[in-house]
């Protein structure tokens, strides 16, 4: 279990939430923060489905619209992790897969309700709407996203288990843990979490067009890159955002120390759950092939991807050091 030790000595403990009521107000008052300022969280609790046929009542829903082109609306389901994961969070993963089938047209009116009663949320649709060339109003957004797409879910828990990663692994919908923790002393409250989709906006340069990430770069060591980037083309037990499963068309290789650079990319020809994880495996759809050494920089710290980074292949195959790729 974390400790947070902060520098006037004060020791902060996991704090232990009273019921999940509590730990969702903590979640929503600090949505922005948890899932991204760039989309919209819906804090609406309204039953949708039929009664026995797999109704559900979704604790929310956000609106993910860093993607201009692509945005993704997303079920949310707050849970404390000493809930039953088989019992009640996978079972309610599964309703709302079903629900979702059964009630387009109510999710539609519930959401362009709370838009139009709330005007800072319809404010940032339209401004959205101003930059994005493939929709023209909010009706035709939503109307793409809840009857042409599949259902994605957000599931925020104070700790997420081998259990839930293993559950999710079975049921074919796009899923996304938020772990967030809090820890109190002193009656000061601190939490802990990794912001939605940190691992796709963190480190891209400015000028970076997300809606044109399409390579995902891994660090390898030498063992691993030879026996399976070269050997076996494919990698795996990777960790990709559900937002980056369908954008991904290539993969490239950081080699650590002692090469420190990025030497190989393969064209990506599928993607798949890694075995009863949360993680993926990537097939390629040749061998990778070597490309000029992009190098890191030597005055520059912090590059070195130390887990799955995102870029584009046109920028990859111009670059000539990694701060070319990454601020």
């Amino acid at each position: 279990m974390y400790k947070i030790l902060d520098e006037e000595g004060n020791v902060f403990s996991e704090y232990q939430y009273a019921d999940e009521n509590e730990y969702e107000k903590m979640v929503v008052a600090n949505s922005d923060l948890i899932f991204g300022s760039q989309g919209i969280y819906f804090d609406i609790k309204k039953k949708i489905g039929k009664a026995k046929e797999g109704a559900a009542i979704p604790d929310g829903y956000y609106l993910d619209l860093k993607f201009h082109e692509e945005p993704v609306l997303y079920f949310v389901e707050i849970e404390l992790s000493d809930h039953d994961v088989y019992g009640h969070i996978g079972e309610q993963v599964l309703r709302f897969a079903i629900s979702s089938e059964m009630s387009k047209h109510k999710i539609k009116t519930i959401l362009i309700d709370d838009i139009n009663n709330d005007h800072s949320k319809k404010k940032k649709i339209e401004d959205f709407l101003k930059v994005s060339s493939k929709y023209n109003n909010i009706n035709e957004l939503l109307d793409k996203l809840i009857f042409e797409k599949d259902v994605a879910v957000i599931i925020v828990i104070n700790e997420t288990s081998e259990q839930l990663t293993r559950v999710l692994s079975k049921i074919k919908i796009a899923a996304d843990i938020i772990e967030v923790q809090s820890f109190i002393a002193n009656y000061k409250m601190l939490h802990r979490f990794t912001p939605f989709q940190d691992d796709v906006t963190e480190a891209v340069l400015p000028s970076t067009d997300l809606d044109e990430l399409d390579t995902i770069v891994v660090p390898a060591r030498e063992d691993g890159f030879k026996e399976v980037f070269i050997g076996q083309k494919c990698w795996y037990q990777i960790r990709i955002s559900t937002a980056m499963l369908d954008k991904i068309k290539y993969i490239a290789a950081y080699q650590v120390a002692p090469i420190s650079a990025i030497t190989h990319v393969a064209e990506v020809d599928r993607i798949d759950k890694y075995k009863d994880t949360d993680k993926y495996i990537i097939y390629f759809k040749d061998n990778a092939k070597q490309i000029r050494k992009i190098p890191l920089p030597g005055a520059v710290k912090g590059l070195a991807p130390q887990a799955p980074r995102y870029t584009t292949h046109a920028r990859l195959i111009e670059a000539k050091t990694l701060s070319d790729l990454w601020k």
